[in-house]
């Protein structure tokens, strides 16, 4: 997903589009965010978890910035 497609979505976004994102399984996504560790601020919703874009904005941001080992 590239960061155009990233500013493109709404305010929130399900966590299948960000762990395509961050390149996370579905299964591994829905299993950090029940345990609290998905890398963005996530917000549940009954059983529904959405993503918040601006958060997974940023880490996608600081990431682009870190250095690249070779």
């Amino acid at each position: 997903m590239t960061h155009e497609e990233l500013a493109a979505l709404p305010t929130t976004t399900t966590i299948e589009a960000a762990a395509r994102a961050l390149g996370l399984g579905r299964t591994r996504a829905y299993q950090l965010a029940r345990e609290n560790r998905f890398p963005c601020k996530v917000i549940r919703i009954g059983t529904t978890y959405r993503v918040v874009t601006a958060d997974l904005l940023r880490l996608m941001s600081s990431n682009d910035d870190a250095p690249r080992s070779v």
